[in-house]
């Protein structure tokens, strides 16, 4: 027998369940006597304790949170010698381009896609900007990403963007047709970006360079200076894929929004800083792009360690592990010296352009190819912003609030009352030695804990959390399986 449910009950359990569902996200969770780094570039506050209800950050307390001032069940965490930090934020990154080896436009699926921002997420990298090439798998996921409904990072990206016939970003990557746009006049490239427009992208992407003089052209600068104008009538900011100087001090001087990589064929001059500085343009330095070409064949022993092999595909380490590609990529003298080149010119860059007050972002091209690894990728970066001579405190400054702020989300990146609480906690104090970030306790995204990490090395059992009050003894949180 049907049973009709009359519309004003139905009403109310709707609101019942719902109220239901807000109480249950509403929970509160105390991460008492931890390490503070709040992306802020200022030293850690020691000793202290976060009050999590709900997806945001509710309290940033120097003192013990007396428990009686608590919320009622809250879950109380102690992690004495665990440091806090913001989830780590890409500004450039590709969803959905690879899988094991292989690097097609065929692998943009929604399993694949998702598989990546679980990757990206057990890592501590809990916003991922996929700067381009982007198809409707990622639209259709895009708002459970926004919404926490994943579990797992969440994204943004530059649609499809616009690269240059018989040049970057090349066919040999397997891209479809409908992936990337290449105009060949003005016009027809303020058309493209009108049509980009519709579908409302967080950004507009251009591949402006040719790959290191392999390309038979650069994009004509009549086009991008129309790609430039007309996404900003239509309220988008531009990121431009560059290599040389020359090419950034056109760009800059055009009024782009973002150099999506660093400068990396000779030094930054005195009127390239004036300038970028002077506009308020964002600098990504992608300091592991050219160096992930060979730094897996210089470091085979990396394959032994789990915080490496848990971001392989059984291909992908396959191939790493092959001493006949390892000796390929090492024997290839002058591609190794260039690339190597490349690498020592960026630090040298990155390092004048931040001392300079420059607005310097974070991003790796991660996932762009297999060798540009998700999440793996982020934690080398900032090993080599530290290398370069950023402090720990300032890598992770252009990693977290900086990395925000190029994207103009100011609900994320810092560890403050008000801000969403996507955190990575992690084992040392990064502040001291960055390595420390490599040693992953857990992983929070929207105030829940989506990730734990207990796969990346060996340890003991933990405690149970508890509920209410501090128990003696400040007991441990048991540890999640993965996601």
């Amino acid at each position: 027998m049907h049973i009709r449910i009359p519309a004003l009950f139905a009403a109310m359990l709707l609101l019942a369940s719902t109220g239901v569902a807000q109480a249950a996200h509403s929970k509160s969770t105390l991460l008492r006597d931890v390490r503070v780094i709040d992306g802020n570039g200022g030293q850690p506050l020691e000793h202290a304790d976060v009050l999590i209800t709900g997806s945001r950050i509710k309290a940033v307390e120097s003192q013990p949170i007396d428990a009686k001032k608590l919320p009622p069940n809250t879950t109380i965490i102690t992690a004495d010698g665990k440091t806090v930090l913001p989830g780590l934020i890409s500004d450039h990154s590709h969803l959905g381009l690879t899988k094991g080896t292989s690097q097609s436009g065929s692998n943009a699926t929604r399993a694949n896609i998702l598989r990546q921002l679980r990757q990206y997420t057990a890592y501590g990298v809990t916003t991922v900007t996929s700067l381009g090439l982007n198809l409707k798998p990622f639209y259709d996921l895009q708002p459970q990403a926004h919404s926490g409904a994943t579990r797992t990072a969440d994204m943004f990206g530059a649609d499809r963007g616009f690269g240059t016939v018989n040049s970057v970003p090349p066919a040999s990557m397997g891209l479809l047709d409908t992936q990337v746009y290449r105009p060949q006049t003005p016009e027809e490239a303020r058309a493209e970006v009108r049509e980009t427009a519709q579908r409302h992208p967080d950004l507009i992407k251009i591949w402006v360079d040719d790959a290191h003089h392999t390309m038979p052209a650069k994009m004509n600068p009549e086009v991008y200076k129309a790609i430039i104008d007309e996404a900003h009538a239509n309220g988008l900011r531009v990121a431009a894929h560059v290599f040389y100087l020359d090419d950034a001090k056109s760009l800059v001087g055009d009024s782009v929004d973002i150099l999506a990589h660093g400068v990396r064929d000779t030094a930054v001059d005195p009127e390239f800083v004036k300038s970028i500085k002077g506009r308020g343009a964002w600098y990504v330095p992608t300091l592991s792009l050219d160096e992930s070409a060979y730094v897996f064949a210089e470091h085979p022993e990396w394959l032994q360690q789990p915080f490496l092999r848990h971001a392989l595909q059984p291909s992908l380490f396959a191939q790493l592990n092959n001493p006949a590609w390892r000796s390929k990529v090492l024997n290839d003298s002058k591609t190794l010296a260039a690339q190597k080149q490349a690498v020592a010119t960026n630090m040298k860059n990155v390092k004048a352009l931040f001392d300079a007050g420059v607005n310097v972002g974070f991003g790796t091209d991660s996932g762009a190819t297999p060798l540009r690894i998700a999440g793996f990728a982020e934690h080398r970066e900032l090993k080599l912003l530290t290398e370069a001579g950023l402090t720990p405190v300032q890598a992770i400054q252009t990693a977290t609030k900086n990395a925000a702020a190029l994207l103009h989300l100011d609900d994320r990146g810092v560890i403050a009352p008000g801000k969403l609480a996507d955190l990575l906690v992690v084992d040392g104090d990064p502040s001291k030695d960055i390595t420390a970030v490599d040693n992953i306790e857990s992983v929070w995204r929207r105030g829940r804990k989506v990730s734990d990490a207990k796969w990346f090395k060996p340890r003991p059992a933990a405690q149970k959390a508890t509920a209410g009050p501090a128990a003696p003894g400040r007991p441990q949180p048991q540890p999640q399986p993965p996601n």
